[in-house]
């Protein structure tokens, strides 16, 4: 039986319209691809109790998190992940990565010039719709 991780994702968006991406660290899994910031949920964590915890840990900065926007269950050939995307606000803090990290602000039409996992796509097709 394949491994499940759950997931919980970002959809920053800042007054420009551009969406916040980070680049996975070295030694994680799909190291090198972008993606929406955020992480898995700990036992006991609901998905947006995890999320908020995740972006102050990566970003350092505090998010206020919104509405689910879409879940996507994707199998890769050694686990299943089930991404949980909500759209976040920054409240407070500077935004900047913790973890040494790349970071980026991205225009919906420029997401597809960035290279992210695959089970992302589904969602980047979405923003880019206006969605």
């Amino acid at each position: 039986m394949p491994l499940v991780i759950e997931v919980a994702a970002a959809l920053i968006r800042d007054e420009a319209g551009r969406y916040l991406i980070t680049q996975r660290r070295r030694g994680s899994h799909l190291e090198g691809l972008w993606e929406f910031p955020g992480g898995k949920r700990e036992a006991g964590e609901s998905p947006e109790v995890a999320l908020a915890r995740e972006l102050t840990e990566e970003l350092s900065a505090s998010f206020r998190v919104g509405e689910l926007a879409e879940t996507i269950r994707w199998e890769y050939p050694d686990r299943i992940v089930v991404l949980n995307f909500y759209r976040c606000r920054h409240e407070s803090g500077t935004i900047e990565p913790r973890e040494s990290q790349s970071m980026a602000w991205v225009a919906p039409e420029r997401l597809d010039e960035f290279a992210f996992p695959p089970a992302d796509r589904q969602m980047i097709s979405r923003l880019r719709a206006g969605a």
